[in-house]
């Protein structure tokens, strides 16, 4: 088994920004309410290492939200479901071993301090949790009175009353206080400006070091980009884990190297990022895409590239993962790359389309093998598809199928004007 050098925190900041694409225009809520908390924090004298932690959780302290009519339901104040996405994110987090310390204040975010108290969990992870919520709740108010003002500064004021006000029912008396004093400054409110957040971030990351990550701990981190993504659809569960197999299994049929087979894991994981921004709507739509909607899905893979590519120690896993609907014949997007796809990358294109035709979608219902191989030999022969992938598609069938493990997960429509 390999391992890989990378920045875990780059990774992080990666999965943060993928998370912002659910909420389409209210992008870096996650960098913020990481960088309120830990303003807060630093009030309180917390110690760097509880700094990391809390500033980890509230990058990630969302990763709950797939579906966009979740994510405007939690822009506003007060909702009585916001604690499903609490309990989603914390399992998540505590799939994996680098961030399972995260799970129990991901999953009290919203749980208001006059209950907090009164639950078995240590002092850090309730002050945490708590911080988080304040601070999440004041990144809600600030966007709402901004509306059409460019002034961050408009409505500060209110906002601070709003927080005061819930001292002791809702937050913590001691995080209230010190939310008071660390935002009584303007500079605090002009660093939640987009560029300012970003850096801020950004200077978090540079504390960490690239290192020795193990491909199993690498896999369960990316896991959570894929169960994200896919949880998007009741119509593409597990879609991103076929594709992530099915690729692997491809590339040790065509003889790669051990490491590129799991580079081709990861980039089959990691190939529908930037469908979190398509809205809920487009996925789940039974009859054919209008041209605008079809405009809309074809820049997903484009979106896939622009999270990853910052990534080091990943860059060609970005590339194979944004490549999935580029062709040979140059017919694909985004980059219509004409005769320059690598072989990973035409392994991630028929694993994707092998496994969607597999699943059943809102258009359709998920396709025998017999109707799945017509439609991946047309494909082939007119130049789309690398043919000598899919002949190991061929000739290793049945393997392939169980490999796809479709996810039949609703009925689809009993007619179908989509491809």
């Amino acid at each position: 088994m390999s391992t890989f050098q990378v920045n875990l925190r780059d990774v992080i900041y990666s999965l943060s920004d993928a998370l912002d694409l659910v909420g389409v225009t209210h992008i870096h809520h996650g960098k913020r309410v990481a960088y309120m908390a830990v303003e807060c924090a630093k009030v309180l004298g917390w110690a760097p290492e509880r700094l990391d932690r809390l500033f980890q959780a509230g990058m990630l302290h969302d990763s709950g939200v797939s579906r966009t009519y979740i994510h405007r339901r939690l822009t506003q104040f007060e909702w009585e479901g916001e604690a499903e996405h609490c309990r989603i994110g914390a399992e998540l987090l505590r799939s994996c071993p680098s961030l399972a310390s995260l799970a129990d204040i991901v999953l009290h975010h919203h749980t208001h301090w006059s209950a907090l108290q009164a639950l078995p969990l240590s002092d850090e992870v309730k002050l945490a949790a708590n911080c988080i919520y304040l601070v999440d709740r004041t990144d809600i108010l600030t966007l709402a009175a901004l509306k059409d003002q460019s002034n961050i500064l408009y409505g500060r004021e209110d906002t601070r009353q709003a927080i005061a006000a819930r001292r002791g029912d809702w937050f913590c008396p001691e995080l209230v206080d010190a939310f008071l004093q660390a935002s009584a400054s303007e500079a605090f409110w002009f660093s939640l400006e987009s560029e300012q957040v970003r850096g801020y971030a950004h200077e978090w990351i540079a504390h960490d070091q690239v290192r020795a990550v193990p491909f199993a701990e690498l896999r369960s981190l990316v896991r959570i980009f894929s169960v994200i993504v896919d949880a998007k659809s009741p119509f593409t569960r597990e879609h991103s884990e076929g594709v992530a197999r099915l690729s692997r299994a491809l590339g040790e049929r065509l003889g790669l190297a051990e490491r590129r087979c799991e580079m081709l894991e990861l980039a089959g994981l990691l190939h529908d990022l930037g469908k979190l921004r398509v809205p809920d709507e487009l996925l789940d739509k039974p009859g054919r895409l209008t041209p605008e909607e079809y405009a809309v899905m074809k820049r997903h893979s484009f979106d896939t590239y622009s999270i990853l590519r910052t990534i080091h120690g990943l860059e060609d896993v970005a590339l194979w993962a944004a490549q999935h609907h580029e062709r040979v014949d140059g017919s694909g997007y985004p980059y219509h790359l004409a005769g320059e796809l690598s072989i990973e990358a035409r392994i991630v294109a028929v694993a994707d389309v092998f496994q969607a035709l597999v699943q059943t979608r809102p258009y359709r219902a998920g396709l025998s093998p017999a109707e799945v191989m017509a439609i991946v030999h047309e494909h082939t022969e007119r130049g789309a598809l690398d043919a000598s992938v899919v002949a190991r598609l061929d000739a290793e069938l049945d393997a392939f199928w169980a490999l796809a493990a479709p996810a039949v997960t609703s009925e689809p429509p009993a007619a179908s004007t989509r491809q």
